[in-house]
């Protein structure tokens, strides 16, 4: 997972082809029921529309960064034009949507109090799309297929995904050797047939497999049957708050869920395999992606309704999640990370933390009450030296940083070459600067640029160079008298 904590360099280019859904939400309130049946009265604050299905596939591989085509067809009314437009404002190429004046464009419309969803209503047709108009589409999926890194295929069984359709794109894909994901739906997956990845819950792999999925073996058992049975690369299946298993080779991999906070699980499936696709459209390993994807998914059930999950977003999470090797982060990309945690709070202080001891566990506690994301600012070995001397410093900058990171109170560390940590302030743009109380009266670098300055007291009796001419005294009295 250490390669992901760097913006990605190259951008992916994905090909997303499925069902297009327009998801309306009814925002409301209701304090009484209905005369005429026992049914609540919603009072009406607000509507808003989301991309859904195949659009929210796209939509999620967009927040992440990558560059997405996407391909579907949609009817000519209304919520297509709204579609349209959405995918020009995202910059979500929409050349391969197509119009089928015949059907509507699918639309859900959720009825929400309260974060709560009472009542849903679609209008959409489950008819397949006609021959001719299924051949312009697999044109001309084909045709953006040849400069992209991968494909996705996005199961809503809303008629557009026939097996004749998804079996041609597999072959396409698998002939470019382009990992290809799909999100299957239904009974016969004879259509995913050939495919690097399926991503079924474990409702779908039950309906699929005629299994009833009880625990691991069963789990194991459906694996096995997607891979034998379909050829499948890489079987895959969600096990919503349990995380998700794949099977490696013959052996089963289990990776457990992070979310903390699940408010709503709509959509969480699209932004696993939008993070799926994404990472293995940049070369990572399944591990890796996996790891990345449960994070997305995180990220995304802590939100109300089809959301994305930005790539600092996913990032912000990991650090908060796992071992403290990963809050050691550049400036760049702890800057996309605290950015993306707006509103909370960044305190920053700064040192060179060359023996932690007492007193600046003491002091990162303190400064960590004043906010909800404490950044520590490390001096490098060399600006250690330039400040302290030719003998400094004792430890290594990536020892002090990891000792740093394993305090609880500390979510991010990040190293800096400066003297002062001027420009590593306006690169992060913290609320609150802290130092210690010994620079009352003194100007302080950086105070100009950030709201608050806090001084928080040093408990007395305790620093690095005392502590360090501590024990070279002790050094050199060994010393005498093993001479003497």
């Amino acid at each position: 997972m250490l390669e992901l904590l760097s913006q990605p360099q190259n951008i992916p280019h994905i090909v997303v082809v499925g069902d297009l859904i327009v998801d309306h939400y009814i925002w409301g309130v209701s304090e009484r029921l209905s005369p005429e049946a026992p049914v609540q009265v919603v009072e009406v604050q607000t509507e808003s529309y989301r991309l859904g299905g195949a659009g929210n596939v796209a939509d999620n591989l967009r927040a992440l960064g990558a560059q997405v085509s996407l391909c579907g067809v949609v009817g000519a009314d209304e919520p297509k034009e709204w579609l349209l437009a959405q995918l020009a404002q995202l910059e979500i190429n929409s050349r391969g949507v197509l119009v089928d004046p015949t059907r509507p464009t699918c639309k859900k419309s959720r009825v929400m109090i309260s974060k709560q969803q009472v009542l849903r209503v679609d209008r959409e047709s489950r008819a397949s799309i006609n021959p001719t108009l299924e051949q312009t589409l697999l044109d001309t999926a084909a045709a953006l297929l040849e400069n992209a890194d991968a494909l996705v295929i996005s199961d809503y069984q809303k008629g557009v995904v026939g097996a004749r359709l998804c079996q041609a794109l597999i072959t396409l894909a698998n002939q470019a050797h382009k990992p290809v994901l799909c999100d299957p739906k239904g009974k016969d997956y004879s259509k995913y047939s050939y495919a690097t990845l399926i991503t079924p819950n474990k409702k779908e792999a039950q309906i699929a497999t005629g299994l009833d999925i009880q625990d691991d073996a069963h789990l194991q058992e459906a694996l096995e049957h997607f891979k034998t049975q379909f050829h499948i690369t890489i079987p895959l299946i969600t096990l919503s708050e349990a995380g998700m298993v794949f099977l490696d080779r013959a052996n089963m991999v289990k990776i457990p869920t992070i979310a903390k906070e699940v408010y709503d699980v709509s959509g969480a499936g699209d932004s696993v395999i939008a993070a799926l696709a994404f990472c293995l459209a940049l070369g990572f390993d399944l591990h890796q992606a996996c790891a990345f994807a449960n994070a997305s998914a995180a990220v995304v059930v802590g939100k109300v309704g089809s959301a994305h999950a930005t790539y600092a977003e996913v990032l912000e999470f990991w650090q908060r999640h796992y071992h403290q090797g990963q809050k050691i982060l550049d400036r760049h990309l702890l800057s996309q990370i605290l950015r993306a945690s707006h509103p909370k709070r960044v305190v920053f202080t700064n040192g060179c933390f060359d023996l932690l001891h007492r007193g600046h566990v003491d002091y990162l506690q303190e400064a960590k009450k004043l906010g909800d994301i404490l950044v520590v600012g490390l001096n490098s070995d060399s600006s250690v030296c330039a400040l302290k001397g030719a003998t400094r410093p004792i430890q290594a900058q990536e020892d002090r940083a990891f000792i740093l990171a394993g305090l609880e109170c500390v979510d991010f560390v990040v190293i800096f070459e400066e003297l002062t940590p001027l420009e590593l302030i306006k690169a992060l743009q913290p609320d609150i600067l802290v130092k210690g109380s010994d620079y009352k009266d003194k100007e302080i670098v950086g105070s100009d640029l950030v709201p608050k300055v806090v001084l928080i007291d040093f408990v007395q009796g305790n620093s690095s160079s005392s502590i360090i001419q501590k024990i070279q005294g002790l050094s050199c009295n060994t010393s005498s008298n093993l001479n003497s």
